[in-house]
Parts: structure tokens; C-alpha cells; sequence
């Protein structure tokens, strides 16, 4: 009888969640973030290993703005920090290597699909940056679109519809968008119109924006019973996939994998190796964000989660070295 109160208390909510099509919540203009370390594992706090994987740390996120949430992307740049959630809401800050948050800033995305009132129409889900030129990429779902803006998302905007992307359902697209190191572009989407085992896998020669059409089209395997919901090249060129499942009565879990997207043919289909799978009772939420930077001789992975902005859900942010 607990479970059946739990699980119809969950979809009550659930469905006011997906149900709220009147204004999105919006970030308001005095932003706080307060960061409480959490451990890998609550059962062995002294645990620091979980398959190629040695955490180094991370956080619970939370704010006294009650838009705060919902972050499906992040971009992560030396102690600077930047989220971006599924409603368009742009979150900064940096972290010291203790894990201590200071100047936060809170933005919101200067254009996008439709007007910009209601979350469908600023369904934010993946974002690539240049780090040269500091232009920031979005993939946004329902409009099956990429936009791309100048630094720090500043305008002017453009945008594109890809063909290759223009019959993928409304709420399984672009969940992945990866600038690789060479140039190129990969996008991912999260799920498949015919349900197949597989998801398209886009590789753009350049600029999806200046050329949408220009696509060589392959497939992702995930692991069974996952859904691909971001990714992040390695120094040497592969690609990290993070892959996230969710289980009743209120269960998520994730899997990495690795794929290598160099010499990718058309129409290939590409298995990743999975590399570490993060499952009670390890701290785990809906994580939805990946982002892979460099500490000297080492490679970090930085994850966050999408808290939905139900109560039952955290903004989770940590830290990993990836052992390979």
C-alpha cells in the first residue's frame, strides 16, 4: 500500500510537471547557489572508484530561486563553470578545488525557438562551445533545431534545422552535441520514432548552423534499456556517452561508454565500451550533462543532473578522473 501511495503521489506529480504549458520559471536577478559535498557512495564514504572512474568530489547545487533547476548541459572552462537548463535558464559560477561556489550569475537565453514563454519553446538540451572563438552552440528538442550565439550566448543568434534531424520525435532529440577538436560536430538524439535499439548519429563537416545539410548519418547502440542524454570528446579524439535510465518506483542509473567517431562511415553503427556504471547505492539522480577537461597530466569528467525541479531530485555536480 506505501508503494501504490508513492508511485501515484510520483505520476500526480510527474503530470503537473508536463502539464505546466504557461510561463516557463525564469532565473531572477539576485542569484545564489549553495554547494553541499556529497559522497560517491553513502554506505562507504571512503569509496573513490567506480569502473574506469576515481571521483574526486562533487556537490548538491541548490538556490533560494525557485527556477533554479533543470540543468541538461554544462560547459566547464579552468574554475568557470556554466549551466544550461531545459527551460533556457543560463546559471555561472566558479568552484574552487574545495568545492566552493562564488560569483554567481544568472542569465536566461537571448533568443531561441518561438517567443520564449513556455518551455517548449526553450527546450534547452545540449550545448557545445568554441573554445577558441567562444561561440556557443544549443540543441534545442520539440523544435529539432540548432542555434548558435556568440560568446557567453551574447547575439546575434542564427539557427537551422537539419533535414537529418526534422523527423526525430518532439521529446527525444538533440540530447547530445559535441564540437569535436577537428572541427566537426556530432549530435546524438535521445530516442528513436520506430524504436529501434538505436540512435541517430549525426557528424556535421563543420557548422551545423552555416551548413545543416551537410551530414554524414550513422547509428549509436546504447546499452539496453538506456537512453543517450550527452557526450564529450577525450583528449585523443574519442567520445565519452553518457547514457541514463529511469526505474519505478523511483530509480535512475547511468552508464558511460566510449565510442570513436574518427573514420565513421555512413550508415555504421556505433557500440560503446562501457567504462563505468554508476547505480545504487551510488549517488545517483538524472544526470543529463557531461563535460571532459584537463588538470595537468589528467583527464576530468564533470557531470551534472537534471532535478526535473521536482522535489524528489537533486542538482548533482561531480568530478571524476578518468582512468583509461
Amino acid at each position: 500500500m506505501r508503494l501504490l501511495r508513492f508511485l501515484v503521489l510520483l505520476f500526480v506529480l510527474l503530470n503537473l510537471t508536463a502539464s505546466r504549458k504557461d510561463r516557463r520559471p525564469i532565473l531572477g536577478g539576485n542569484p545564489d547557489i549553495a554547494a553541499v559535498p556529497v559522497a560517491l557512495d553513502t554506505r562507504d564514504p571512503a569509496r573513490r572508484r567506480v569502473g574506469a572512474l576515481a571521483f574526486l568530489g562533487g556537490v548538491t547545487l541548490t538556490s533560494r530561486d525557485p527556477a533554479f533547476g533543470g540543468y541538461s548541459s554544462l560547459s566547464v572552462a579552468d574554475d568557470r563553470f556554466t549551466l544550461l537548463s531545459d527551460y533556457g535558464d543560463i546559471v555561472r559560477f566558479r568552484m574552487d578545488t574545495a568545492f566552493r561556489v562564488s560569483e554567481p550569475q544568472f542569465g536566461d537565453l537571448p533568443a531561441g525557438p518561438g517567443l520564449g514563454w513556455e518551455k517548449r519553446e526553450r527546450d534547452s538540451e545540449s550545448m557545445a562551445v568554441d573554445p577558441a572563438s567562444g561561440a556557443v552552440w544549443v540543441g534545442f528538442e520539440r523544435a529539432n533545431a540548432i542555434w548558435r550565439y556568440g560568446p557567453g550566448f551574447t547575439p546575434p543568434a542564427a539557427s537551422a534545422k537539419p533535414s537529418a534531424m526534422a523527423r526525430w520525435e518532439s521529446n527525444g532529440g538533440a540530447e547530445s552535441l559535441v564540437r569535436l577538436h577537428d572541427g566537426r560536430f556530432l549530435v546524438i538524439a535521445e530516442t528513436d520514432r520506430q524504436d529501434r535499439p538505436v540512435r541517430d548519429l549525426l557528424l556535421f563537416p563543420g557548422d551545423p548552423v552555416a551548413h545543416p545539410d551537410s551530414v554524414l548519418v550513422a547509428s549509436y547502440r546504447p546499452p539496453d534499456g538506456y537512453d543517450p542524454s550527452d557526450a564529450a570528446e577525450l583528449p585523443d579524439g574519442r567520445v565519452l556517452v553518457l547514457n541514463r535510465k529511469f526505474a519505478l518506483p523511483f530509480r535512475w542509473s547511468a552508464v558511460l561508454t566510449m565510442i570513436d567517431p574518427r573514420g565513421v562511415k555512413a550508415g555504421q553503427v556505433l557500440a560503446g565500451r562501457e567504462i563505468a556504471r554508476l547505480d545504487a547505492p551510488l549517488t545517483v539522480d538524472n544526470y543529463e550533462g557531461l563535460a571532459v577537461t584537463r588538470e595537468g597530466s589528467a583527464t576530468i569528467l564533470w557531470m551534472v543532473s537534471d532535478d526535473n525541479q521536482l522535489f524528489l531530485q537533486r542538482t548533482l555536480l561531480l568530478k571524476f578522473r578518468v582512468d583509461l
